[in-house]
């Protein structure tokens, strides 16, 4: 492999776990880019966040769709996850303000070991995470029963990588669907947003109990 491509390689593999140098600058390139924010603020606008809901965020990143939702969820609480420490304190500081009137709770873990939680929630959220997931379905099915019945996931995916293109996010999310549907989500739908390669979201909702 040449070092061109061992660099690239490097930089891509930053994306699922950011730490050290690399990570610092692979945070501010996700949060900095119109392209992120736009995607992330899409996808807040997909849960229907109300001001009372309980949301959960898998892999926040540097922390935008954490704040977008804490702005709409004055009276509510957002609870986020991420593996990467770097990510941590980023959005940590980004997120100061609401983490210190108790809205926001910004933890250090995964969706391969997901804490207790106190309540269900109304909303979860996950953006450009469930492809650098072990076992997706079967995180998918634990999820589910985070949530509230009648609670809503919304999953986005926006391919990033050399040759990708509007069918590759459409096939994405095809295969988001049916990862939801097998996890035993209704009404699962599917969103697309026009970006340069599209971004595209499956939502689900959590049934409830007994529903066929």
């Amino acid at each position: 492999m040449k070092l061109s491509e061992q660099l690239i390689a490097r930089v891509y593999a930053q994306f699922g776990r950011p730490r050290g140098f690399w990570g610092l600058a692979v945070g501010w390139i996700m949060a900095a880019r119109a392209s992120n924010r736009r995607r992330n603020l899409w996808a807040v606008s997909l849960l229907d966040v109300q001001p009372g809901d309980r949301l959960l965020e898998i892999g926040f990143g540097p922390g935008l769709a954490v704040q977008e939702m804490s702005r709409i969820a004055l009276e509510g609480y957002v609870c986020g996850l991420d593996h990467s420490v770097r990510m941590l304190h980023q959005a940590s500081r980004r997120n100061a303000p609401a983490i210190r009137e108790g809205r926001v709770d910004l933890r250090l873990g995964s969706v391969e070991h997901l804490p207790a939680f106190d309540a269900p929630f109304d909303k979860i959220l996950a953006v450009n995470t469930v492809m650098f997931w072990a076992h997706p379905d079967k995180s998918l099915e634990e999820l589910r029963h985070l949530l509230r019945a009648g609670g809503r996931i919304a999953v986005v995916h926006q391919p990033r990588g050399p040759g990708v293109t509007d069918a590759t996010a459409a096939l994405r999310g095809e295969e988001m669907a049916a990862k939801l549907a097998r996890a035993g989500f209704s009404n699962v739908r599917k969103e697309t947003l026009g970006l340069k390669p599209a971004a595209v979201c499956a939502i689900g909702v959590n049934p409830p109990a007994g529903h066929a």
